[in-house]
């Protein structure tokens, strides 16, 4: 019985690694596609102000950010709202 059971587990052995090879026997290279398409894409953070006033009423401010057409566009708005008063 013992060696009905280990010639059963042999014959298990050899059919399962059969079906695991190639039966064509050539290796395949993998294919790797590059999409121009797809670019990472950074997430718009608005500028940072920060708003300052002195003792004489005067204003000034730091602005940071990434963007530099936002930055001059929020400086200009700035300018034109508080030197306005």
């Amino acid at each position: 019985m013992q060696k009905i059971t280990i010639l059963f587990c042999v014959i298990l052995l050899l059919i399962s690694t059969q079906a695991c090879t190639d039966s064509k026997g050539q290796k395949q290279e993998p294919v790797f596609k590059q999409l121009p398409d797809i670019r990472e894409i950074k997430p718009e953070r608005p500028a940072k102000i920060k708003l300052k006033r002195d003792a004489k009423d005067d204003h000034s401010w730091e602005i940071s950010g990434d963007d530099v057409d936002e930055i001059i566009r929020v400086d200009k708005k700035l300018r034109k709202d508080l030197k306005a008063d």
